[in-house]
């Protein structure tokens, strides 16, 4: 029987691939953008709350000092608790698999949900920040083990869009936070509490449904070696019997690997055939988070309050803000694969740069200029556009191109750990930031936007419609490495390409 060559074989949108996306990142990754806003509209009643508390406890109000420290906190421990998260990745998707630790994960979603929904009643604050922390574990694990999982389950020619999907989720949960926070709805002194708890719905949904779907198939044939399992799960996410050809290149993956064994990070740090690979996630992570989306994200009111938006207006221009990064996030989904991946990143941080130094400048002169305040508004829109269509959701998806099995867990450990801790300085200190350098923090965040632009531009290539074997040979060239694969003659058979694999993958059989 003839097999079609995989070059020529696209894998398709099935529906198993397409509900296993859905639940996978409205189970994990909306709970990650949720719990980022969730704290931004219902700020004032929240710390009124902290007052209360602290008056009734001690007698006398709280410092303003101290009722700083405490929000800072209140927001900080969130990606805080990513970190921690980020930091089980490896151990966990390597003994559970990348399904069951989303299965898993959901515990430091519901527990938290139910802390932060009593806490009024508790009459304790601290509960507040102990569940932030929890639930940063949740954000901190899911930010990086949906993506593996999706990358391993897709097509090579559906791996762009399909590694999008968990950003777009995290912008519809920063949206969805940023409506139910408007006052009328729940942003106010009685509704803030459940709004908090309804973190745990979507974790109640993915428990229920993602047993359902296949586990990645690349763990099962690689790290498992129950090719009878990875072939079934297979099967179901394309959608036809023949999966010879797919399989075969995972044993070639499998075969290249065996001398590195299961990379920690450790090896991972010293193993000079992924040195660049290693720089350029990290340059990344930092460049995505210390550009400072999260710090409009945590602080949205504020930054709209000091650019001279009446009060009663701020609600409305933050979820018309969080409403644009998700049309354009949903537009990165479509045009990533055309596109590429390198090409998105470098416009991103562009336009993020200009919008940046735009922003200072206008928030500088907005006392002498009436009109100014509309142009602070059209800059952080702008800003936001930038940042969806390329840094928010394009390092996830290069990530898990740029590693092959064995050193993909530890790399997204590594990516995790920089991410997190990125996102957590920044929801510590910028407002703190804001206050000492006022309009001038935006130039930080140029700066950082136009070396991470720089750093993208002279190292990362497009890694668009390739296998991870070819996304290893490309680095491979850079590292002064090479790539040495002891490929059977059944895989080539499979591959039906033998002396085209050899010129273009330079295998040694």
């Amino acid at each position: 029987m003839t097999i079609e060559d995989p070059a020529e074989k696209k894998g398709r949108l099935t529906l198993v691939l397409a509900l296993s996306t859905l639940i996978a990142t409205f189970g994990s990754s909306f709970q990650y953008g949720f719990n980022v806003a969730v704290v931004n509209s219902p700020a004032p009643f929240m710390q009124g709350f902290y007052n209360a508390t602290y008056q009734e406890r001690y007698g006398t109000p709280i410092e303003d000092s101290f009722l700083t420290l405490l929000w800072s906190l209140t927001v900080s421990m969130y990606p805080l608790g990513g970190f921690f998260g980020s930091l089980m990745v490896a151990p966990l998707v390597n003994k559970l698999g990348r399904k069951g630790t989303l299965l898993f994960n959901n515990i430091f979603s519901i527990v938290p949900a139910i802390m932060m929904g009593v806490s009024e009643v508790a009459g304790s604050y601290e509960i507040i920040i102990i569940a932030r922390i929890l639930v940063g574990i949740c954000a901190g694990l899911s930010s990086n083990v949906v993506p593996m999982y999706l990358g391993e389950i897709s097509p090579k020619n559906l791996r762009g869009a399909i590694g999008i999907v968990p950003q777009l989720f995290i912008t519809v949960g920063i949206l969805t936070a940023q409506v139910f926070g408007i006052r009328h709805i729940l942003g106010n002194n009685t509704g803030w509490p459940v709004m908090l708890a309804l973190t745990g719905i979507p974790a109640v949904i993915e428990l229920i449904f993602l047993p359902w779907f296949p586990e990645s198939p690349r763990y099962m044939l690689i790290q498992r070696a129950d090719e009878k399992s990875a072939r079934k799960a297979l099967q179901r996410l394309r959608g036809w019997e023949n999966v010879d050809a797919e399989l075969a290149e995972m044993r070639l993956e499998d075969q290249s690997e065996r001398a590195e064994g299961r990379l920690s990070v450790l090896n991972l740090c010293s193993f000079r055939s992924l040195r660049w690979q290693l720089v350029s996630i990290i340059a990344m992570n930092m460049g995505q988070q210390l550009s400072g989306i999260n710090g409009i994200y945590y602080y949205a009111d504020s930054i709209f309050s000091s650019a001279g938006v009446r009060e009663n207006d701020i609600q409305y221009v933050t979820v018309g803000t969080g409403t644009v990064n998700v049309f354009m996030t949903i537009t990165a989904v479509f045009i990533v694969e055309a596109a590429g991946r390198k090409l998105l990143m470098l416009c991103g941080f562009g336009i993020c740069c200009a919008a940046c130094v735009l922003l200072t400048i206008a928030l500088t002169f907005q006392d002498n200029l009436s009109w100014m305040p509309h142009v602070s508004i059209a800059c952080v829109i702008i800003y936001v556009i930038g940042h969806a269509i390329g840094p928010s959701p394009i390092p996830y998806v290069i990530t898990t191109e740029m590693f092959r099995q064995s050193s993909r867990p530890a790399a997204f450990m590594v990516a995790g750990s920089v991410h997190w801790l990125s996102n957590f300085t920044v929801g510590l200190v910028f407002p703190f930031l804001e206050k000492g350098l006022g309009a001038y923090c935006f130039i930080v965040f140029a700066f950082i936007c136009l070396a991470t632009l720089i750093y993208i531009w002279v190292v990362i290539p497009e890694t668009k419609n390739k296998t991870f074997l070819e996304v290893s040979q490309l680095f491979s060239k850079r590292n002064k490495t090479e790539i040495v694969v002891e490929a059977t003659d059944t895989d080539m058979k499979d591959l039906d390409a033998k002396d085209r694999w050899q010129e273009d993958q330079r295998v040694t059989p």
